[in-house]
């Protein structure tokens, strides 16, 4: 099967002279090679946002970088999104420590499940943008899956049918099946100790185009996941619950798949409007720690 034609992933035939690009699978996902994040040059950032949008996800080894540095680069993207979970770090409301330590061991992990982040709110982010310092040994690997091929594989049929659909985005299950508390009664959401901001409104969630179009490529993309799509404006469940569920099998196929084997040092940037991801919780007896970061995104058309 040849997802793309040869030339879509040619460096030379995309104008990337600055850049390496080293693709990860034929759907999608490629290492960056060249560049150092914090000293970045403007012409670079333009080849590194143009092959996000090409490769959906993109991935920076070996880089050492400060909350700081991240913060910076999220901005060079736009300004920072509404992570609805946490209220951030200390001094940094804009930024998510995600840490595992060693001994914690639950059923599930914050991230767990294929989804695409937050797409409940009037304006989900754009852009994640997470940041790897302490990786175990193996395990707590992520995978993404491309949900623009996804919706060019889809019958012509298909597609008419599905132009025009809102899709009811909500927390309403994520919540319900992973919030627990602690000893002390704060609410965990899987691993994670998190702040709900106003869970009624999560819950309340939005209607968004089920295919949106992304305002840099005009491209389209399907927008489904397993987590947080629970409805279709205009259908009643059971006629909805079907063609949700074909859709999230679809847009999950391997064929539209890459996974990631992360490494301390490595930041990874995906635009949410184009891919779902999802983590795996196989390192019990090891500390993982991330650092997260988001970019406003612009109300889904």
């Amino acid at each position: 099967m040849q997802l793309y034609p040869l030339s879509y992933y040619d460096d030379q035939a995309n104008g990337y002279t600055l850049i390496k690009t080293v693709p990860l699978s034929s759907a999608m996902g490629a290492e960056i090679q060249g560049v150092h994040l914090p000293t970045m040059s403007d012409a670079q950032f333009a080849q590194v946002k143009s092959a996000l949008y090409r490769y959906k996800m993109v991935y920076f080894r070996d880089q050492n970088l400060t909350i700081a540095d991240q913060e910076k680069l999220t901005l060079r993207f736009g300004p920072f999104g509404t992570d609805a979970y946490t209220k951030g770090m200390p001094g940094h409301p804009n930024v998510q420590h995600l840490l595992k330590e060693a001994s914690t061991k639950v059923d599930r992990v914050f991230g767990e499940g294929w989804h695409t982040d937050s797409p409940f709110l009037a304006q989900p982010p754009a852009v994640s943008l997470l940041y790897g310092i302490h990786i175990p040994p193996y395990g707590g690997d992520t995978w993404w899956t491309n949900s623009e091929l996804a919706y060019d594989f889809l019958s012509e049929g298909l597609k008419a049918l599905l132009q025009g659909l809102r899709v009811h985005m909500t927390a309403r299950e994520a919540i319900r099946l992973t919030v627990r508390k602690d000893a002390q009664g704060k609410e965990i959401v899987g691993d994670m100790q998190m702040v709900m901001q106003e869970q009624e409104e999560m819950i309340r969630g939005n209607y968004h185009p089920l295919v949106r179009t992304h305002p840099e490529t005009g491209k389209q993309a399907l927008y489904v996941d397993t987590i947080y799509a629970q409805g279709i404006l205009g259908l009643k469940d059971e006629e909805a619950r079907p063609l949700l569920d074909y859709l999230a099998r679809h847009i999950t196929r391997e064929d539209f798949c890459c996974r990631l084997r992360w490494t301390a040092g490595t930041l990874v940037m995906w635009d949410n409007r184009i891919c779902l991801h999802k983590a795996f919780n196989d390192y019990d007896g090891h500390k993982r720690e991330m650092i997260r970061t988001i970019v406003n995104g612009e109300v889904p058309f």
